[in-house]
């Protein structure tokens, strides 16, 4: 009976990360990869590297992280030249999604589209239409960002189970 609650708190414990690290890649204040990851690691913490995860799972999920964080950041940078923005766009929006880390939530969005829009206007020397689509594809770029961490999230948690469950 012991070690049935014991198993039973290991994976509410689990649970609870891995719960709270999946919003954490909807709500930008909550770091919600490293959730999943500190999730991975506590339960191969709790109940032993024989029935925890493997190395090998710890590493698709360090890769994974990377990716997204890399993806993340740049995103906006890369929605700023689909939309046919200048090196300075992006690197306006680059400039501005880091400055907009620092206004949760809404800088996560307004930063990415003043930068590329301030940037095309004072170092491109773009007219104000031209930088504003730019701005508008920064955007763009930092919500499909966001579309993929979410979706980075879930697999995360995915490779997780499959690793402790099935592997």
């Amino acid at each position: 009976m012991a070690e049935l609650l014991q198993d039973g708190g290991v994976w509410i414990v689990t649970a609870l990360l891995l719960g709270i690290g999946l919003a954490g890649c909807v709500v930008p204040i909550l770091p919600g990869h490293l959730v999943v990851f500190a999730a991975a690691v506590g339960y191969r913490l709790m109940v032993g590297a024989d029935a925890g995860i493997g190395w090998w799972g710890f590493g698709i999920l360090i890769v994974l992280m990377v990716v997204s964080q890399v993806f993340e950041i740049l995103s906006g940078s890369l929605g700023a030249k689909w939309f046919g923005g200048s090196r300075w766009g992006a690197i306006g929006a680059l400039v501005g999604g880091i400055a907009g880390l620092f206004f949760l939530p809404f800088g996560l969005l307004v930063g990415p589209l003043a930068g590329a829009f301030g940037f095309e206007m004072l170092f491109a020397k773009k007219k104000t239409k031209e930088s504003a689509v730019s701005g508008v594809g920064s955007v763009v770029g930092t919500l499909a960002g966001m579309g993929f961490k979410i979706a980075v999230g879930v697999l995360m948690v995915a490779c997780f189970l499959a690793d402790v469950l099935w592997w």
